[in-house]
């Protein structure tokens, strides 16, 4: 079976690639405004660069009276590579001065003055006041990407960061959001024919207030449905035990006054099958008590004696000449807070199962082990698994031709669940090759 999906992973993903698209987008954006402030702010160093430049160039061209083209002595001497080139020229073009890092040949032909771009530089262009030099200063395209790419990294190593620390909060807050979806899932989990109370409806969240009432009002009506079929079955049940005991009482005084024959033989069936009817009636009985919830108790009993009772009172019933072995080493009491009637009618229940489908020339072994807990095993065919499993639902019967009512089992696993416990079977029995064993495994 595919498992389900949950809305956490989809929600988390969902959430997490939103704030990084998000980031992504605020990122592109700021480095497209960072790129247009940082043009803005080399431009003008650019500008002011040759305004200044050109007022100590021609101070010093004056000053050095040079005509020939000669190159000014050079400002970088740490070696490093220079982030302005700068050149000075006359009219006709002939090189005066340059930088270090400036190229030979005149970086823009053009003598306009102000700005302009070349393939590898943005130059500024300024020109001294009688027209004989002209001062290029230049920077490269490629220092200004290198600064917009390095911002740009330095911008995103945030966002590396804050994935993971996004999904670590996102889950956080998610599992904190989603929690009284968890708290109410679990609570309506617990919901069955033995559980129909209420859903808390006071500390949910408003988005989850309506499905908690709509619940409620759904286990009310089970709850109504429930009791109606319990008190039918109840009051049918008693209700046919009188006459059922009439009828049979009569019919077994029929048989004894008809003499042998087919009459007698007739009588002898509906005899039976009123044996088989009270039976049945008295199983719906047990079967309404065990749904109305008898399990658990508030006193202290004594079970080692109530289980000594039963088998005792078992081994009383007229024509049974099956043997019960009950066994309960290095235990003296097994003392638990359930009550005496509902642990009865399981061990009566899962015994007389025993003496119906287990070979009758064996007896019928009870142990009551040291994890309190009790088994109920009789020797027999193995009962294959897929049969097995279905055995605790109502009217339900392996292959067997003895007669029954199918309810036996589901009525001891039903008073076991309400006292809190667990009914297990086993075929073959635990530590035999064959036989079936039921075992009744008691809360502590």
């Amino acid at each position: 079976m595919r498992n389900r999906a949950s809305i956490t992973r989809p929600l988390m993903l969902s959430l997490t690639g939103m704030l990084v698209a998000f980031w992504l987008v605020a990122l592109g954006l700021g480095v497209l405004v960072m790129r247009h402030e940082l043009d803005e702010v080399f431009d003008s160093a650019l500008q002011e660069t040759a305004e200044r430049l050109l007022a100590l160039t021609v101070d010093d061209l004056e000053l050095r009276q040079q005509a020939d083209g000669l190159e000014i002595e050079s400002l970088n001497r740490s070696g490093r590579r220079e982030y302005l080139v700068y050149q000075v020229r006359d009219p006709s073009g002939r090189l005066l001065l340059k930088s270090d890092d400036a190229p030979s040949t005149v970086i823009q032909p053009e003598m306009d003055k102000g700005f302009s771009d070349t393939t590898k530089y943005r130059v500024f262009t300024s020109v001294s006041p009688d027209g004989k030099l002209i001062l290029q200063v230049a920077d490269r395209f490629s220092n200004r990407r290198e600064a917009v790419r390095e911002s740009a990294v330095t911008m995103l190593i945030p966002l590396l960061l804050l994935i993971p620390a996004s999904i670590v909060s996102i889950w956080l807050v998610i599992g904190r959001a989603l929690k009284p979806i968890g708290a109410l899932r679990q609570a309506i989990a617990t919901k069955d024919g033995g559980n129909m109370a209420p859903l808390e409806e006071a500390h949910l969240p408003e988005e989850l207030t309506p499905i908690a009432h709509s619940v409620n009002l759904l286990l009310e009506r089970l709850r109504n449905a429930f009791a109606a079929e319990r008190e039918f079955t109840a009051n049918s049940a008693h209700e046919l035990r009188t006459p059922i005991a009439g009828a049979l009482a009569q019919t077994q005084r029929l048989v004894e006054e008809l003499p042998d024959g087919p009459a007698k033989v007739r009588a002898r069936k509906i005899e039976k099958s009123l044996r088989d009817l009270g039976h049945l009636a008295e199983k719906l009985l047990q079967l309404a008590r065990a749904e109305s919830g008898i399990g658990s108790k508030e006193t202290e009993v004594d079970l080692l004696q109530v289980l000594a009772i039963v088998v005792l009172d078992l081994q009383r019933v007229p024509g049974l000449d099956r043997k019960v072995e009950l066994r309960h080493p290095h235990l003296k009491s097994m003392p638990r807070r359930v009550d005496v009637d509902a642990f009865g009618i399981v061990m009566r229940n899962l015994i007389e199962n025993a003496f119906l489908h287990g070979d009758s020339t064996l007896p019928v072994l009870v142990e009551v082990t040291g994890d309190h807990s009790v088994s109920v095993t009789n020797a027999c065919d193995i009962v294959q698994e897929h049969e097995l499993s279905g055995l605790k639902n109502r009217f339900r019967r392996g292959r067997t031709s003895a007669s029954g009512t199918g309810l036996g089992l589901a009525i001891a696993d039903r008073i076991v669940i309400e006292m809190g416990g667990k009914l297990t079977l086993f075929s073959p029995a635990r530590g035999r090759i064959d036989g079936f064993e039921a075992l009744v495994e008691l809360s502590r």
